[in-house]
């Protein structure tokens, strides 16, 4: 049986901020005082995109392939996580037409880091940076987000077969 020419596939990831963790969100480092807490770099964004990927291929969640319980993860770099995930895609017989974004910080200021992170995404999933949307919001000091007590993460993905691709 053939693929679908197309699958969707949604993320999500939130992790919380403590002292003494560098800030990485999108493969970059951030400026900041506080960094977020998690067994691998705890790059939410990253992490997020990987179950959007995963997702569109009908796939377990990056917890699942990369447990939080097996130390050789510890302190993994985000970017190894969406590699193999967009591994799993190739694998399936899908490329990523693309894939949308939004962090949801009330503190950490993004604007200045987005064209880096969409270049480390970019190499990391060679694809083309007008392929990847990253927004930012607040929570409007709302909830736990809105004060600033972690950084939450959304993403889509549109996975396409290979002949299906521009």
């Amino acid at each position: 049986m053939n693929p679908p020419p197309c699958r969707i596939g949604m993320g999500y990831d939130i992790h919380r901020l403590v002292a003494g963790r560098p800030l990485i969100l999108g493969g970059v480092h951030i400026k900041s005082e506080v960094g977020l807490e998690g067994h691998s770099d705890a790059d939410c964004l990253t992490h997020a995109m990987a179950d959007a990927i995963l997702g569109a291929c009908g796939e377990r969640d990056i917890g699942h392939h990369f447990p939080n319980t097996n130390p050789e993860f510890e302190d993994l770099d985000s970017q190894i996580i969406l590699q193999k995930a967009a591994a799993i895609a190739r694998r399936k017989g899908y490329r990523i037409a693309n894939i949308d974004t939004c962090i949801i910080a009330e503190k950490a200021k993004i604007g200045t880091y987005v064209d880096r992170m969409k270049t480390t995404f970019s190499e990391t999933l060679d694809l083309a940076p007008d392929r990847i949307g990253i927004k930012a919001t607040t929570n409007e000091k709302l909830g736990s987000l809105g004060a600033s007590e972690g950084i939450a993460a959304h993403a889509v993905c549109l996975l396409q077969t290979y002949p299906s691709m521009l």
